[in-house]
């Protein structure tokens, strides 16, 4: 026979402090099951196109049947020994870079640093170098990434292939960073509360959901 059954619900902001707790990582469960990392994705993809870098892409199917190109970076994190960030795609010598970079991310000393030292070596080698960006095995971090280093008319400096696989083993640290960085705003307590209380979402006074 059916019953009717009341129930005492509360806004987040009626809870104990440990139910509160209790909310957030009901929350913090589902927070993050969509493309969060996209927006850095898309700065991450400028700046590579900046710095001379055409990123390689993969197709994705989409909804509605179709597929797009989607440029290949990669990350896994943030709590084991190992993760990190990666990309693939081919670099070479993109004019003003050094001056670009510093406009479009004026604070950004690591960028700028990065920006420099692969202008010099260019410059170097008569803007003629270029390298093929790869990725190995199933891990995706700085150091899973691989460097075919070529010049167009002549041998390389001895010190290319070095000074351009630190150079974009420190990019794909800067991204992890990035990645980072974001992942932990977007769970942190304020953003959280923010979420639960734009959705109205009630609980009982443990802190478990209701409805």
């Amino acid at each position: 026979m059916p019953a009717i059954i009341e129930t005492t619900v509360f806004t987040f902001d009626e809870l104990s402090d440990a139910a509160k707790e209790r909310a957030r990582e009901w929350y913090r469960i589902s927070n993050l099951d969509y493309d969060w990392w996209d927006c850095t994705y898309d700065d991450f993809s400028t700046i590579c196109e900046i710095l001379g870098i055409e990123l390689a892409t993969h197709p994705v199917r989409l909804m509605g049947g179709g597929t797009r190109q989607k440029p290949c970076i990669q990350f896994r994190g943030f709590w084991s020994q190992g993760d990190g960030a990666s990309f693939e795609g081919r670099w070479q010598h993109a004019k003003g870079s050094v001056a670009k970079i510093k406009a479009y991310a004026p604070k950004d000393a690591e960028l700028h640093d990065i920006a420099a030292r692969l202008n010099a070596i260019q410059r170097r080698n008569f803007y003629q170098l270029y390298a093929i960006i790869t990725q190995r095995g199933h891990y995706c971090h700085e150091n899973t990434m691989q460097f075919d280093v070529r010049r167009d008319d002549a041998e390389a400096t001895a010190d290319a292939e070095d000074i351009i696989t630190g150079a974009m083993r420190d990019l794909a640290r800067w991204l992890y960073a990035r990645l980072e960085t974001e992942y932990e705003f977007l769970n942190s307590d304020e953003m959280v509360e923010e979420s639960i209380t734009a959705n109205a979402y009630t609980f009982t006074c443990s802190g478990g959901r209701f409805g």
